[in-house]
């Protein structure tokens, strides 16, 4: 008996040091440059402590407002958001975790004005641009060395919605391949439509309309972000403009929906414009931003029969327009960028009620847009 004592004394210290030992990840980040950034951050995130350290940065890249790194961590891609009327471009770089160093490898047009989204499949064979201001989706093949090849489609989508001012033509937003990659959903925010395109990456032209090629939302709700949950059931849809989420049943390309609330609190008056969407790892939890006069923070929680939401809370983004955020891979931490007021709030998660809570930690930067983790091994 004193023999199993001691080998379990002996032990105990490295038992310890493998519970205790740190998760970290690269945050990286994504700004506008016409403020206080200069381009690309990335930072050392600890996922035990919720504290960044700052790595590397990247110059002289044009509003890289947007970005998405390879499945296998090797490489980064950055949309260029310039103008209204002139076509804006996207980057690739080359990326090396430990350091956090980027090296820019080339630049491609992005076939349309104001990129504002992108986002690569898993088999590194293409990135897929929005552009907003242009209203069109563009693929762009992604060659050998992580480079990226001239655009191989342009989908350019036609039409107006009921606000004249905000949607006075097409206004692509956002994509998101389906878990099996074989569907790729686009919202159009000046449409209010989502469109849906089986996706073919070995095709000339990988998009095509699906056999529903889109869903409707209500008139003037203006579709922006989505959230897939991990369990591949359901799919959640923020719209922007009437600043709600609708639930949809997923099953093979095709959507139901099921669901719609309002992100607004009771008696709220000022403006409003909803923002991003994430699901917590373990899929329980739903997160999403309201900018204009609220900026905050909304948690739901996730029935996991039938893929409803109920609220749970509504808590201050602790900033000016959180655009983007973004939940640790642990599902510990939420980070919050808030572009209009230069700073990245962390909170962390209850994985039991889903409620956040500020851990008194934040980062300075100017404009931050998105917020991208990726695992250092």
């Amino acid at each position: 008996m004193k023999k199993y004592i001691l080998i379990l004394l002996l032990a105990l210290p490295t038992l310890l040091q493998a519970q205790t030992k740190a998760k970290i990840y690269d945050l990286l980040i994504g700004t506008y440059t016409t403020g206080k950034s200069e381009g690309i951050y990335v930072y050392q995130f600890n996922a035990t402590t919720g504290k960044a350290i700052y790595l590397n940065k990247v110059t002289g890249v044009n509003n890289p407002s947007y970005l998405t790194v390879s499945t296998n961590r090797k490489f980064v891609y950055s949309v260029n958001e310039v103008g209204t009327e002139r076509t804006g471009s996207v980057s690739s770089f080359s990326f090396e975790p430990k350091s956090g160093e980027l090296k820019l490898l080339n630049k491609q047009p992005s076939n349309g004005a104001g990129p504002c989204y992108i986002m690569a499949d898993k088999a590194n064979k293409n990135v897929f641009v929005a552009n907003y201001a242009g209203g069109s989706l563009t693929v762009l093949p992604i060659k050998a060395d992580g480079s990226l090849a001239e655009p191989s489609q342009t989908i350019q989508d036609e039409g107006t919605g009921v606000d004249k001012d905000r949607q006075e033509k097409a206004h692509v937003h956002t994509a998101a391949l389906s878990p099996d990659e074989k569907f790729l959903f686009y919202t159009d925010l000046g449409t209010d439509k989502l469109n849906i395109c089986d996706y073919d990456p070995s095709a000339a032209k990988p998009l095509q309309p699906a056999t529903t090629p889109f869903i409707m939302v209500k008139p003037g709700n203006g579709p922006r972000h989505i959230a897939i949950a991990p369990n591949k059931k359901f799919l959640y849809l923020i719209q922007e403009m009437g600043a709600a989420i609708t639930a949809y049943q997923y099953a093979d390309g095709k959507l139901n929906a099921i669901q719609t609330v309002s992100l607004i609190a009771d008696g709220f008056k000022g403006k409003v414009g909803a923002a991003d969407i994430h699901i917590s790892p373990d899929g329980k939890f739903l997160y999403s931003t309201n900018r204009g006069d609220a900026n905050e923070i909304e948690v739901f929680k996730i029935n996991q029969i039938n893929g409803k939401l109920t609220f749970v809370q509504r808590t201050s983004s602790l900033g000016k327009t959180p655009r983007n955020f973004n939940i640790d891979p642990t599902g510990k931490f939420l980070l919050v960028a808030n572009q209009n007021s230069d700073d990245i709030y962390v909170f962390s998660i209850n994985k039991t009620t889903g409620k956040l809570t500020y851990t008194n930690q934040k980062l300075e930067i100017g404009n931050p847009s998105c917020l991208k983790f990726a695992a250092i091994q």
